[in-house]
């Protein structure tokens, strides 16, 4: 349950970081891009391009769509798995919080059917997909504080002060 989970904030690089689960803000080809998807690949490592290939050729030949969650190796990275999740492109003519919000749960089901005591996420949707960030933190603290999940540790791995600042405001942690 959510109320049993240590949620923590940091600055930094997610790719660095030492958890059982790595989260990838992936888009849906699964196949690498730009930010925090093309770090993952590049430090992972060809193994990761590999299973996602793989999962490309069987379950998701259409991409991964926004909202879901599927793991890989880590291959090179300091952790045991990634999780990759597409979040969604921010709109402001329709509201898909919903779908952002299924992305922190939907890779806390993932991490727990995996046996993952602890998971790191990036802000997920607010690089190239333009989530505001004050917007994206504030859903990632209620799916995260209300998600039902038995991993242990979450870490929000914020790759610059910005979007520290808005998630320790978003958590109550200044």
């Amino acid at each position: 349950m959510a109320d049993r989970m240590r949620i923590q904030l940091f600055r930094g690089d997610i790719t660095g970081h030492r958890a059982d689960a790595i989260v990838n803000a992936a888009n849906s080809s699964l196949l690498g891009g730009g930010g925090v998807d093309g770090a993952i690949h590049r430090k992972g490592g060809e193994a990761i391009l590999e299973e996602c290939r793989e999962l490309r050729a069987s379950h998701y030949g259409g991409g991964l769509p926004a909202g879901q969650a599927v793991a890989t190796t880590a291959g090179k990275l300091p952790a045991r798995w990634v999780i990759h999740t597409v979040g969604p492109v921010y709109s402001e003519a329709e509201d898909r919080s919903a779908v952002l919000a299924s992305c922190f749960t939907e890779s806390l089901r993932v991490a727990d059917g995996l046996g993952a005591e602890s998971v790191a996420f990036p802000a997920i949707s607010t690089g190239v997909y333009r989530w505001p960030l004050e917007d994206a933190a504030r859903i990632a603290a209620r799916a995260l504080r209300t998600a039902e999940a038995r991993v242990a540790r979450v870490d929000l791995v914020l790759f610059d002060e910005a979007a520290l600042a808005a998630f320790r405001r978003a958590f109550g942690t200044t």
